[in-house]
């Protein structure tokens, strides 16, 4: 199968490590080999994390200019993983900021969401931006904003893997009193996805 690289950042407490493991999951339940690769950084203190996965090699590495989608959960880590992306990357971001400590007292600015947002623009194939946490707190959990992500992700068609086999891996990897609010979020992030054409 084609290689396809995907990249996934956001801050601590997002749950971007779950996402990228659950996709990997869904890969290896599908008969695609798939492989994941994490960077913590200072997650407990809502620090930078990101993560991989590459379906159909065995290197877990992305490197400068490589990710064929990068997937932000929020919009000032997307805009700072920019390097990995190139002009034929597709970046899905959420547009909902979670300002760093440093702003919240005051010794630190929040670039404006909408000039980031046209940088991106502006450096890839295709831009999918969204507010991710709206749609989580929508499905009754705003902890979901990475299952959120994962729908669009899946919905926008651009890796070779079903909704039913992500659906699938959701119902029996997560908690399940999570469940219910867990596949709503998934659901909401597919449709959100069929309003933007790639």
């Amino acid at each position: 199968m084609e290689t396809k690289r995907i990249v996934f950042v956001g801050v601590g407490g997002q749950g971007n490590l779950l996402a990228s493991r659950l996709l990997g999951e869904a890969c290896l339940s599908a008969g695609i080999p798939a492989v994941v690769s994490e960077i913590h950084g200072m997650a407990q203190r809502g620090g930078i994390v990101e993560s991989a996965l590459v379906m159909g090699a065995s290197s877990p590495i992305v490197s400068r200019g490589e990710a064929d989608v990068l997937v932000g959960f929020e919009p000032l880590e997307t805009l700072r993983a920019l390097s990995k992306c190139n002009k034929d990357t597709v970046v899905i971001t959420n547009t909902h900021p979670l300002p760093p400590f440093t702003v919240a007292i005051g010794q630190g600015i929040y670039p404006d969401i909408d000039k980031a947002i046209d940088l991106i623009r502006d450096n890839v194939r295709s831009l999918i931006s969204l507010d991710g946490d709206r749609l989580a707190a929508r499905a009754g959990n705003p902890l979901s904003l990475n299952i959120v992500m994962l729908g669009v992700l899946i919905g926008s068609k651009i890796i070779p893997l079903g909704e039913d086999i992500l659906k699938q891996t959701i119902a029996e990897t997560t908690k399940q009193e999570f469940l219910e609010s867990n596949l709503k979020a998934f659901d909401f992030g597919i449709a959100a996805s069929t309003c933007f054409s790639l």
